[in-house]
């Protein structure tokens, strides 16, 4: 059983020892810390703070903990119920409220659950406000506020609805052309809220929408990850269903994968590729993604004479590197899509919207539209860390091995070769260090990956 304190949130695993997982006192604890850092950022007679759930077994529990406390401390809670990480965003901006959680532990088994925080901007919060949260669980010396001065809950079970009214305004969302294309689309909701945002979205566009595993009981139909080695029910359906493509996202709707006419995955790195393609083309400018995405973007963005920069990874990294360099488009190689003309989160409502937008107008079929990007391959490997091992050091030896080749080390070291790159970096959440490699072939990822393992392995044993 596990808990996980980081500047990104709280999140762990239900039951067991108060400290040691998600208990409902580690809950109260931590989004009493949120509330108290909600009222520091600034002086005002009224708080409002906006919570949403995914579908998981713990999330109806967690909620009540969490709107209870902040009630408990004179703030009012708009209550979204089931929702997506992506509503909750846009209802922060809406409700021009102080802040949101969202409780989701994304693409974690069931058996997890975790508070997602959010500033008033609807944007997950950077390092230093993640830390003064921390900071203040840990004196625990929250203050509530006197009976006259408890805060209320107000339902509200529309803002999906306004999430997809605001997705469809979009100039670049093309609502006739995919209306007319009559499209035929399976929707692996996973037993979650995605089941429920996903069919809503794809029916106010005229697309009929097939439902696989769409009823949000919060019982995983297979591993939630949007992987394909734990898609191939959706692979099936879409070609028994003669359907023209799948889409699956995690349950809380804020990773996006697709699955071809064929049955065949089009690959998660290129959801991204994909949907910046086609922004691109309507709106030339600039994209991000962070050091572990495909390099596609890149190739992408600069067959449209934009820039493309990376970022550190964590999607508030992403974020920074957009505004700071005015992209019109970023995200993460896992399926994420932030379209800054909608909000800087991760969403995959807009991002369906706007790949169907890129198929209505092209006229094609998903699997051709595939074949226009260039092919690259991934491998993923680690390798275990032991006390005492100086990883800092490790890395900074590894630099010094490669002066002559492209570096970045904003987050641990990215070394990009002419042809392939390999990113290492040592884990947020594992003792380990991260080997990742992308290459023109599988072969050449894996051998890459493996010759860094051997390299990492031999300067930790000096």
């Amino acid at each position: 059983m596990t808990l996980i304190k980081s500047i990104s949130g709280i999140r762990g695993t239900i039951g067991g020892k108060q400290g040691d997982n998600l208990t409902p006192i580690d809950t109260v604890m931590y989004a009493s810390a949120y509330g108290t850092w909600v009222k520091q950022q600034r002086e005002k007679d009224e708080y409002r703070v906006v919570v949403g759930r995914d579908a998981r077994i713990s999330g109806e529990m967690i909620q009540q903990l969490v709107m209870n406390t902040l009630v408990g401390m004179g703030i009012h809670v708009v209550d979204l119920g089931l929702s997506t990480t992506p509503t909750v965003e846009m209802a922060v901006m809406m409700e021009h409220a102080d802040g949101g959680i969202i409780l989701t532990a994304s693409h974690n088994p069931k058996q997890w659950n975790a508070l997602k925080l959010l500033n008033k901007d609807g944007e997950f919060l950077n390092a230093e406000a993640g830390q003064q949260i921390l900071d203040i669980a840990a004196a625990q010396n929250t203050s509530f506020a006197e009976v006259d001065d408890l805060g209320k809950v107000t339902r509200h079970d529309a803002y999906i609805d306004l999430h997809i009214a605001e997705i469809l305004n979009l100039p670049l969302v093309k609502t006739d052309a995919i209306k007319k294309a009559r499209f035929k689309v399976v929707v692996d909701g996973v037993n979650s809220t995605g089941g429920i945002a996903v069919p809503l979205l794809l029916e106010a566009l005229d697309v009929e929408p097939v439902k696989l595993y769409c009823d949000p009981t919060g019982h995983f139909p297979h591993n939630p990850e949007p992987l394909k080695e734990h898609l191939g029910d959706l692979m099936k359906a879409v070609v028994d269903e003669h359907a023209d493509f799948g889409i699956v996202v995690d349950p809380d709707v804020d990773r996006l994968a697709f699955v071809d006419e064929k049955g065949e995955m089009f690959g998660e790195e290129y959801t991204l590729v994909a949907v910046a393609d086609y922004v691109l083309q309507q709106t030339p400018g600039n994209t991000v993604s962070n050091m572990s995405s495909s390099r596609a973007l890149r190739d992408v963005t600069e067959k449209h004479n934009g820039s493309y920069q990376a970022s550190a990874v964590g999607e508030v990294n992403v974020v920074q590197k957009m505004k700071d360099t005015d992209a019109v488009i970023g995200g993460e190689g896992n399926g994420g899509i932030i379209y800054p003309e909608l909000h800087y989160g991760r969403d995959s409502l807009v991002g369906i919207a706007l790949f169907l937008s890129h198929l209505a107008e092209e006229k094609i079929a998903v699997s051709e539209l595939r074949k226009r990007y260039p092919s690259y391959f991934m491998a993923k490997k680690k390798i275990e860390l032991t006390p005492g091992l100086d990883v800092d050091g490790i890395l900074k030896k590894m630099e010094e091995t490669y002066p002559n080749e492209q570096l970045t080390t904003i987050d641990g070291v990215k070394i990009d070769f002419e042809n392939n790159w390999v990113h290492l970096r040592k884990s947020n959440t594992e003792p380990i260090i991260r080997i990742y490699t992308e290459a023109p072939t599988q072969k050449e990822a894996d051998e890459l990956g493996e010759r860094f393992k051997k390299e990492l392995q031999e300067l930790a044993s000096k």
